[in-house]
């Protein structure tokens, strides 16, 4: 299951930058676009922390969150 989670975060990661490009190239507002990214990001690291949990996850499902809530 945990191998399974990790390529469904890593897709969802990818997902997310075709997503922030898209929403790039419609709205031409980088924050907009970089709101998009950190949406999937996030998404990405929640799969991630569900797989296989650990420190370096909790870390960066944290800053993911911190990032967007910052933007």
């Amino acid at each position: 299951m945990s191998e399974w989670l990790s390529r469904a975060a890593a897709l969802v990661g990818v997902f997310g930058l075709f997503a922030a490009a898209a929403a790039w190239r419609l709205t031409r507002i980088v924050r907009q676009a970089l709101a998009v990214l950190l949406d999937f990001l996030t998404a990405a690291a929640l799969l991630r922390l569900a797989g296989r949990p650990s420190w370096d996850s909790i870390v960066l499902t944290a800053a993911a969150i911190a990032l967007r809530r910052v933007l």
